[in-house]
């Protein structure tokens, strides 16, 4: 039985159900169910009774339940107190879409030079699911758009954006620069998922609703966001996106950036790790991106 097994199953019985669950684990339902009956499958053993509002244990299931949260408290446990004598040689980085296209690379070449044994590992991932493999000790930092709350993980500011909007270059015409946000009006906001970074989204909404626009429905959780996609959707001039002016994509001549007016938007990124971390090489990471935001305020 591997480790991410416990978790899952841990994870739905504590949550109650599948979908929250999966939720929580920012996976897809579909997924966290097979993963589940995969587990049955091979214990030879029914862990779970699923019924309309949810599941419950099995004796078998709370028999897993307890072992399984007493494996997962201890390798943690293991984990740290290797964690406090020595670097693991991996640095395992979560990353968001569109960071500063200088920030990673600067910030990597520093920590070449001061721990040229370390390796990095770069996984996208949203800023939920960042923190949700933070604390399962599957990353060693995270680059999250929402400070994360508890004493478990602590958290510095190293990049702020004053985020502009991306439009249709005879929509950018018509309303001129800066475009001011309310002229956004009868244009739809190509979003992302709420699930992946909450407090963000929220943010950007009340900004939203209080120039006077509408929102609309929520996308889906299991759509992610692809940039990509940011292009085609803004090109038929019935959408906007926002986007910082250090985008790094290259924009086609249908589409124009264009800065709002006062600054409405400001889009921030946390660097995050576990509070419990003594690894140098983690502190010089950190030490690096906070040091390219303080001259990138300067310039």
């Amino acid at each position: 039985m591997e480790i991410r097994e416990m978790r899952a199953f841990v994870a739905v019985v504590e949550a109650g159900t599948m979908s929250k669950a999966a939720r929580r684990l920012h996976v897809s339902q579909p997924a966290l169910s097979q993963t589940i009956t995969a587990l049955e499958r091979r214990l030879g053993v029914r862990l779970l009774v699923r019924t309309s509002t949810g599941v419950r244990t099995t004796d078998a299931g709370a028999t897993l339940l307890t072992e399984a949260r007493a494996v997962l408290a201890r390798h943690d446990q293991l984990l740290a107190a290797l964690a406090k004598h020595t670097n693991t040689g991996v640095l395992r980085v979560g990353v968001p879409l569109e960071l500063p296209p200088e920030l990673l690379p600067s910030a990597l070449a520093r920590l070449a030079e001061a721990f040229p044994d370390t390796r990095v590992q770069a996984r996208h991932l949203s800023s939920v699911a960042q923190v949700t493999a933070l604390r399962a000790d599957e990353l060693d930092v995270g680059l999250v758009r929402e400070r994360p709350t508890g004493p478990d993980l602590d958290a510095a500011l190293v990049v702020e954006e004053d985020v502009g909007v991306l439009l249709a270059t005879e929509v950018a015409e018509r309303l001129g620069s800066p475009v001011r946000l309310e002229d956004l009006a009868g244009l739809d906001w190509f979003a992302f998922p709420r699930a992946g970074s909450p407090a963000w989204y929220d943010e950007l909404a009340a900004v939203l609703r209080g120039h006077g626009l509408d929102v609309g429905p929520e996308v889906p959780e299991e759509q992610r966001l692809i940039v990509e996609l940011k292009i085609p959707a803004v090109s038929a001039g019935t959408a906007y996106a926002f986007a910082p002016p250090e985008w790094p994509y290259p924009l086609p001549d249908t589409v124009r950036w264009v800065p709002l007016a006062g600054t409405p938007i400001i889009r921030r990124t946390w660097a995050v790790w576990p509070a419990t971390s003594h690894r140098r090489d983690v502190a010089e990471f950190v030490a690096a991106l906070e040091d390219h935001q303080r001259h990138r305020s300067r310039a």
